[in-house]
């Protein structure tokens, strides 16, 4: 009886090791900056949280350098582009012999940005043959502002592997993420023609109000004094008028008829003297 009874409790501690290791396995994997967990940059960090929505997006570029070189890119922000091979955030194939090479590992990520892109590294990739001296691979992805799309255009600009150190694959592509946000303060002329506008709809709807309700007016006098501002109307007209008139007001006509008002009274002499006798 005891050792059936070991036996079930063997069988079920073997079950929860092996469901330990199922969800270890399961777990999906993201970004690590480089160095200790205590000293990460805040600015890092954000800059992760903010690049999260693309963690569930891949993406996949065909390169084609000349007849013998023919590769495949996939990458993934934040995530692992292969499970065959751990903490692979960025993956070449050859697709002369299917061979896959990690470029660079999301264990050892770094992250900086400007006013409108971010930039992702990933380390730690494989050693290189002959190049470089034989040290690790790194990509450099450059994430540039485009607010029409998520993420779009992932391309390789270019290999860098002649060098003594320091070689890398650049990256580019385009995503809303990496635009600073927008504008909306508004300048000050703005805020204060907005205010002016309430103060003059307030000013407009409350004398309304108060003359209709308050002192029972009707017509055009509802509108909140009236009488002032027809007789401001009335002066700004005479001094438009004053102003943009072509002569003065005062100025002889050219031409004047003659009416009854300009002849003079008949005289009271008479000329009996020039009658014949």
């Amino acid at each position: 009886m005891f050792p059936s009874r070991y036996c079930t409790w063997a069988a079920l501690l073997i079950l929860v090791v092996l469901a330990t290791i199922a969800m270890a396995d399961q777990e999906e994997k993201h970004c690590d900056l480089v160095g200790d967990k205590a000293t990460e940059s805040k600015r890092e960090q954000a800059l992760l949280k903010k690049l999260e929505p693309l963690s569930a997006m891949s993406f996949e570029k065909n390169v084609s350098s000349n007849p013998e070189e023919k590769y495949t890119y996939r990458f993934k922000v934040c995530g692992e582009v292969s499970k065959s091979m751990p903490q692979s955030g960025l993956v070449q194939i050859n697709l002369k012999d299917q061979k896959q090479t990690v470029v660079g590992r999301i264990n050892e990520t770094q992250v900086f940005n400007g006013s409108d892109w971010i930039m992702l590294i990933y380390k730690g990739g494989d050693s290189y043959g002959s190049h470089c001296h034989g040290e690790k691979r790194k990509a450099m992805i450059m994430i540039s502002c485009n607010r029409k799309t998520l993420a779009d255009g992932f391309t390789l600009l270019s290999e860098e592997r002649e060098k003594e150190q320091d070689c890398l694959y650049l990256f580019e592509m385009d995503s809303k993420l990496a635009c600073p946000p927008e504008d909306s303060h508004l300048s000050i002329g703005s805020i204060l023609l907005i205010m002016f506008a309430s103060l003059v709809a307030v000013y407009i709807i409350g004398g309304f109000l108060y003359q209709r309700l308050v002192v029972g007016a009707k017509g055009m006098e509802q509108f909140p004094h009236f009488t002032f501002w027809q007789d401001l109307g009335n002066l700004m007209a005479d001094g438009c008028d004053f102003v943009c008139r072509s002569k003065p007001q005062n100025a002889p006509a050219a031409y004047r008829g003659v009416g009854d008002d300009q002849l003079g009274e008949e005289s009271e002499e008479r000329d009996d003297h020039l009658l014949p006798m």
